[in-house]
């Protein structure tokens, strides 16, 4: 099950050690944390993920590997989050089952309800803000394209790119029912700090 809203997911970042960085972000109380390293092997992905997921599993949080549906899988992780270029949501629902979540990435309202009609269990859109974590083909979303696809789901929406502290509760104000960060918390000095400070800016925006 997706957290109670509103939730913190951090997402690895590739320049530091992906174990090292979600044991940061759960002492900070992520409740999600989502294992994404394009150019890693397979090889490499399970052990990050198996040491992840037990790091997970001691802090009642969720694991979600990022693209790969077979490394979820092997590692028993919680889920899996697919891009509008991997395996269709569908096509992943039958390998996985019902039991494990599948988030899917979205830049705009019809990807959104198709991934809600493929049977995807959350959505994650943007982005949201200018970011330099990752290289955008269009332009920032904003937080108006976050509602309007908010309002048009029955799923939960994570907000992704470019958030930060001073931005994040606008986004849960506009029905995000989560975060998803990656530069926020990993290139903080104290990325455990970083993720409970960021938390609580996103606790305080509920009315």
């Amino acid at each position: 099950m997706i957290p109670y809203s509103p939730f913190l997911c951090v997402i690895t970042d590739e320049a530091y050690c992906p174990v090292t960085l979600a044991e940061q972000a759960l002492k900070g109380g992520a409740a999600m944390i989502q294992l994404r390293h394009k150019t890693a092997s397979g090889s490499q992905l399970f052990a990050w993920a198996v040491a992840i997921g037990k790091l997970c599993s001691e802090y009642h949080a969720l694991f979600i590997i990022n693209d790969r549906v077979d490394i979820a899988l092997a590692s028993k992780a919680d889920g899996v989050h697919l891009g509008q270029d991997d395996l269709p949501a569908a096509a992943a629902r039958k390998l996985l089952g019902n039991s494990r979540i599948i988030g899917v990435s979205a830049s705009s309202l019809e990807e959104a309800v198709q991934a809600e009609k493929d049977g995807a269990d959350y959505i994650g859109f943007g982005h949201i803000y200018p970011t330099v974590s990752k290289l955008k083909e269009h332009a920032p979303l904003g937080p108006d394209n976050l509602q309007k696809t908010v309002e048009s789901l029955s799923l939960p929406v994570v907000a992704i790119g470019g958030i930060t502290i001073e931005n994040a509760p606008i986004l849960i104000s506009r029905g995000a029912a989560g975060v998803a960060v990656i530069s926020a918390v990993s290139r903080a000095e104290v990325p455990s700090k970083a993720a409970s400070e960021l938390l609580s800016a996103l606790q305080k925006s509920l009315p």
